[in-house]
């Protein structure tokens, strides 16, 4: 499968790795909205937005609620183990099949912060949880999500943001989100091709889409790692480009967070740019999508 436009960020072409300057806006729009001047400079910034007890205790409960439902529910393409333990659920797909997720991803806060900074309508290209346990939760390498997202699903352009929820406290040690702060100002193509139905190993565990060890030297060299901390409600707005990952939790406090990934709607997918099929839209939205309502 093909695409009919040009590919202005190739990625595991079979080639080196290779460190290229964005070419995208960060901020797309002027609009008013939910974050201040300050807020948005941050943003453009850094590639991220940390805003601590966003979200008051009503809405992370009902969520926290809706995390067990969802847990508990039949096995499917929407729930992902941990590497090596079957039995252990890491992430969780499609969070607006429950009213609790879907009320919260249409919050003005959150879906109106977007679309202040995509400056257009938006829709969920994918929503997920992700699920650290005390002492046994698996980490997530070095990656952008970008990066993925325009190999594997055909988004065209650096023009969405990702929003990660805090369900459960975040400290330092159990295995925090971690970004590196100016990251999203490059892109980095990394090396090999995409398998088959990648979408099948990567998930549990990613190898391909991962940058090398020189290029995450490259970006940290220009760019302090810093950790998203804070009590349950705390919110991290992450542009899509910037550069992220995770420990292992091995302590005994889990960790549990809600990520919706808001794209504009004016940005949506096309055929993989690097693969051979576009991944099932539990992951990646397309078609006939629907604008979050304000």
């Amino acid at each position: 499968m093909t695409t009919t436009l040009e590919d202005r960020h190739p990625s595991r072409t079979g080639g080196e790795s290779e460190i290229t300057e964005r070419r995208d806006p960060v901020r797309w729009g002027s609009d008013p909205g939910p974050l201040s001047p300050e807020q948005l400079a941050a943003y453009e910034r850094d590639g991220f937005l940390i805003l601590p007890d966003l979200l008051g205790p009503d809405a992370v409960d009902a969520c926290l609620a809706a995390t067990r439902d969802l847990s508990r529910s039949d096995d499917g393409p929407g729930l992902v183990a941990e590497p090596g333990a079957d039995d252990e659920l890491r992430s969780v797909f499609e969070l607006g099949r429950h009213p609790a997720f879907a009320s919260l991803m249409a919050m003005d806060v959150l879906a109106g912060a977007a679309r202040q900074l995509l400056g257009s309508d938006v829709y969920i290209h994918q929503s997920r949880l992700n699920l650290k346990r005390a002492f046994t939760g698996r980490g997530f390498p070095w990656h952008s999500d970008f990066e993925t997202w325009h190999v594997e699903d055909g988004m065209p352009a650096m023009r969405a943001v990702s929003c990660s929820v805090a369900l459960t406290d975040n400290h330092t040690t159990n295995g925090p989100l971690l970004l590196i702060a100016g990251s999203h100002r490059w892109f980095v193509s990394c090396p090999g091709q995409t398998p088959d139905d990648h979408h099948l190993q990567s998930l549990r565990r990613q190898e391909y889409g991962v940058p090398d060890h020189d290029s995450l030297r490259w970006l940290a060299a220009r760019g302090e790692i810093r950790p998203f901390t804070g009590a349950a409600g705390s919110v991290a707005f992450f542009e899509c480009n910037t550069m992220h990952g995770s420990a292992d939790n091995i302590t005994p406090t889990p960790r549990a967070s809600a990520f919706f990934v808001y794209n504009s709607i004016d940005n949506q997918l096309v055929e993989p740019f690097g693969a051979a099929q576009p991944r099932p839209t539990h992951l990646a939205a397309r078609g006939d999508v629907r604008s979050v309502a304000s």
